[in-house]
């Protein structure tokens, strides 16, 4: 956006809303955005400020000044898929160069190396393969991978399979989305992966993934997995061609969506991880379109407190991507809102195919070093923000 001088008025409703936000209120659609639009505008560097400094506080109130992560690993177990996202550099048709698809034999292999390692989770999710299947079931492919790292590693926290990945089971074999949560889950699922969001706005998900499930969609396998008793991550895919009206709207879908399984008593979204769009190796058109190939740390992070303040009390984790940010830019965010710096992840190939410069692992002690540059506590803990370790100090 291009910066331009702010009435008053405006100053006066960007801080109104501020200090509605601090009070525990949730905010109106109009409220959020002004804070967007307002920071964004301004150039005024001490409006940033104002957002930044809320954030951080409502983050200190929400989850306190420990910065936590996770010793995880991230399997992506194919990248033959049948679908053709505008913004993916990852898939690919099988039998064309580069595509892949890794057997059972060498997750556990991977799965191993990750124990030996001290990982308590491993996540997994791939593309929609049509030739991932066992005599004739999508569903039992998906269950053998699950039994196979579980049956081995009962310990291991299985974060597993998107709401797209689910719907892709449910047509495959002619299911109801039910069927397959509960299925994945009584195998040894343990939590589902709030990916395939991108915006929960259909208008924007024509241009992003035409061929992948629509909003309500999303949401309702969402709610699902929440009935059913698995919490879920969620996530938004921003900085693309999103405006910032629609940027609310992914925002107040989520706080919905949270607020409902909190009256259930369901444990619901455990946190909120805002992906900054990487472009460089994206396909072209909407590359072309975006006109920038990294994101725009600055953006990013007003979207991050904009987040914090925006979601409120109904979701109380924060992670930035360090993998999409770079660790710098990640620990920065931990000034804007963030109280968690993810995952060590070990292997990361997504996002990095995209062209994506933040690497494909860290340590805890990258992570520890990370957390202490700013003065605060780190603390290990399981997927589920369950500590694990002794808080350590560098």
């Amino acid at each position: 956006m291009v910066a331009i001088a702010l009435s008053g008025s405006e100053v006066a409703a960007f801080d109104r809303a501020i200090a509605r936000a601090l009070a525990g209120e949730h905010l109106t659609p109009a409220e959020g955005v002004t804070l967007l639009e307002t920071a964004l505008r301004s150039p005024d560097p001490h409006l940033q400020e104002r957002l930044r400094e809320a954030a951080d506080r409502l983050r200190q109130q929400q989850a306190g000044d420990t910065v936590t992560y996770v010793v995880n690993r991230n399997i992506n177990f194919t990248n033959i898929c049948e679908q053709h996202c505008n913004f993916c550099a990852f898939r690919r048709d099988a039998g064309q160069e580069g595509a892949y698809w890794l057997d059972r034999a060498q997750i556990l292999e991977k799965t191993t190396d990750a124990v030996a390692h001290g990982a308590t989770e491993i996540c997994m999710q791939g593309g929609l393969n049509l030739e991932a299947k066992i005599q004739g079931r999508s569903l039992d492919y998906y269950l053998a991978l699950v039994r196979s790292i579980k049956d081995t590693f009962p310990q291991l926290h299985l974060h597993a399979f998107s709401p797209q990945e689910v719907q892709f089971i449910a047509r495959e074999d002619g299911l109801t989305y039910a069927d397959v949560i509960a299925a994945l889950r009584d195998a040894g699922v343990g939590s589902m992966p709030g990916t395939a969001a991108e915006v929960l706005v259909d208008s924007v998900r024509r241009v992003l993934c035409p061929e992948k499930i629509n909003s309500q969609t999303w949401l309702d396998i969402v709610e699902t997995t929440h009935r059913l008793g698995l919490p879920t991550t969620s996530t938004m895919l921003s900085g693309h061609i999103e405006t910032p009206e629609q940027q609310i709207a992914h925002f107040d879908q989520l706080r919905s969506l949270q607020q409902r399984a909190i009256e259930r008593g369901d444990r619901g979204i455990t946190e909120f991880i805002l992906l900054p769009f990487v472009g460089q190796d994206a396909p072209p058109a909407l590359r072309r379109r975006v006109g920038r190939d990294q994101p725009v740390l600055a953006d990013a992070l007003v979207l991050t407190a904009v987040a914090r303040l925006y979601l409120g009390p109904a979701i109380a984790n924060h992670q930035p991507s360090w993998v999409k940010l770079g660790l710098d830019g990640a620990t920065e965010a931990l000034r804007w809102g963030c109280n968690d710096i993810g995952g060590t992840l070990m292997e990361e190939h997504i996002t990095t195919m995209a062209g994506a410069k933040g690497g494909t692992c860290q340590t805890p002690d990258d992570l520890q070093r990370a957390i202490a540059s700013l003065g605060r506590p780190a603390h290990q803990r399981d997927t589920l923000y369950g500590a694990i370790s002794e808080v350590s100090h560098l």
